[in-house]
């Protein structure tokens, strides 16, 4: 059944006689609280005044006495003294009580169950859209989204636009293993116009030795192009202080 979120009580309720006789007794208020508290668990349950835990498990003194956090020796006197007073019933070994319909709205929490077992129906349903084998977490929510196969058709022809504009790569180097576009063909022949094929045939040479492969052929041309640059600096620094030695051994 479908929890509520409240319950009635009449503003006059302890001026009831029969709330005034047990507010009097040595242990009153504590036969008082539980009272309320058996009543916020009927509506808990949500079964016409019902009281369990499930329909197959009703709730016994013990499990009272720990639901409330009473001593179980109070438990049984509320239980015992709510019994003679009319208040409450053992149906089947059930508490029922007994004025639950007369002062809380049925027909309100007739709604609720309603719309408590449409939820479960509509679950239940959804559940039966899943594929058996689905390994996902069965959802917490009782309502499911629709599935928007029309926006995951756009999706998958999007992706299928966007990898048809590569434009298709081709081999060059000796070992016919670097991969570049034309336009990087272009790109590295701008960029290198003295030595772009010896540079390919490079990259060819090392990734047939060593093994290695690289992403994006183009980018990694570039990049040893970069690295290169201080070397060949340093190179050329290297040779023009040799020659100024050499020049000293004439002065």
């Amino acid at each position: 059944m479908a929890d509520v979120k409240w319950i009635k009580i009449a503003v006059d309720m302890f001026d009831n006689r029969k709330i005034k006789q047990i507010g009097s007794m040595p242990e009153g208020d504590s036969l008082l609280l539980m009272w309320v508290q058996l009543l916020c668990l009927a509506g808990n349950v949500n079964d016409g005044g019902f009281i369990y835990l499930t329909k197959e498990i009703p709730y016994t003194d013990e499990m009272l006495a720990t639901q409330f956090n009473k001593p179980i020796s109070t438990v049984r006197l509320a239980l015992k003294t709510f019994e003679q007073f009319g208040m409450i019933e053992i149906i089947n070994n059930m508490i029922f009580l007994s004025s639950w319909e007369k002062y809380q709205s049925t027909d309100r929490l007739a709604t609720i169950r309603e719309k408590d077992r449409e939820r479960k129906r509509r679950k239940r349903e959804a559940e039966k859209l899943l594929p058996q084998n689905s390994m996902e977490c069965p959802r917490t929510s009782m309502d499911v989204p629709r599935l928007d196969i029309e926006g995951d058709i756009d999706i998958d022809k999007d992706k299928n636009k966007s990898i048809s504009k590569k434009s298709p790569r081709h081999k060059h180097g000796e070992y016919q293993n670097v991969l570049l576009s034309d336009d990087d063909l272009e790109k590295l022949k701008a960029e290198f116009p003295s030595d772009w094929d010896q540079r390919i045939q490079r990259l060819s040479e090392y990734m047939a030795s060593s093994g290695k492969s690289y992403k994006n052929h183009l980018a990694t041309i570039r990049n040893w192009a970069r690295r290169d640059k201080p070397a060949a600096k340093a190179a050329a620094k290297s040779a023009g202080e040799q020659d100024m030695t050499d020049l000293d051994k004439y002065f």
